[in-house]
């Protein structure tokens, strides 16, 4: 199971984590989904491999050399309506649970005005607790409500090769996710119903996954322009334990 979100197998390359601009899918931009309006506004995103793109992208270029196939499309920032304009910074490690992703925070958010935090499927994965990973989230989305960021989370998807197993714990950190945000005042992207299949729930649709673990390119174009939600600055504390 701890090799089962790697992208190119086990002992492959893992990305060094340094932020990387996405550029908005041409297409996107012709057919109206995406705001082309230059901006200086720059909105970080964090997290493990849904945020990379993987399997087919990472934002790490000596990670991608290791990739069979490579395809830029698999970023769902690339598809992105940004409200008034927006560079999307690519801040995705595969592998990494949710204490990993939070070490990285500093150097992603450096000169950002947003921050989209994402995680906790690795936790799952390696049988970490989940309230662990979700004061991991709310410590992370209170270290940005302190620099003054504007904030949105993200929800975990469903886990095909995980299922069964995986499916209440996706669902018990999910509602965990979705209560810190409610807590903060700030909005959830819903990764999770955005791909979820309704006449297999619990599960992505065999026709919008690459691996069983990740989206595929269609599924990660879902998640950029359908379960986009423009952070906000946060009206309350997520937590009140963080170090």
């Amino acid at each position: 199971m701890l090799c089962a979100l790697a992208v190119a197998g086990c002992g492959a390359q893992r990305g060094d984590g340094a932020p990387a601009d996405v550029r908005p899918d041409p297409d996107a931009v012709r057919g109206g989904s995406i705001a082309a309006v230059p901006s200086d506004r720059v909105i970080a995103t964090l997290g493990d491999s849904i945020v990379a793109g993987s399997p087919l992208w990472d934002p790490d270029p000596a990670t991608r050399k290791g990739f069979e196939q490579v395809d830029e499309r698999s970023q769902w920032q690339r598809s992105v309506r940004a409200r008034g304009g927006a560079t999307l910074r690519n801040c995705g490690v595969w592998g990494e649970r949710t204490d990993e992703i939070a070490a990285r925070y500093e150097a992603c958010t450096k000169g950002a005005d947003a921050v989209v935090i994402q995680g906790g499927i690795n936790d799952i994965v390696q049988g970490r607790d989940i309230d662990e990973a979700a004061h991991d989230l709310a410590c992370l989305a209170e270290r940005a409500r302190g620099d003054g960021l504007q904030v949105a989370l993200a929800d975990v998807l469903p886990w095909n090769n995980g299922y069964p197993t995986s499916a209440q714990p996706i669902r018990d950190l999910n509602a965990k996710v979705h209560a810190l945000a409610k807590r903060g005042g700030v909005p959830v992207l819903p990764f999770f119903a955005t791909l979820d299949d309704p006449a297999h729930p619990d599960r992505m649709p065999k026709d919008r996954t690459d691996d069983g673990n990740h989206p595929d390119v269609t599924g990660y174009a879902m998640l950029g322009a359908t379960a986009w939600r423009e952070p906000r600055t946060p009206t309350g504390a997520f937590a009140d334990d963080c170090d």
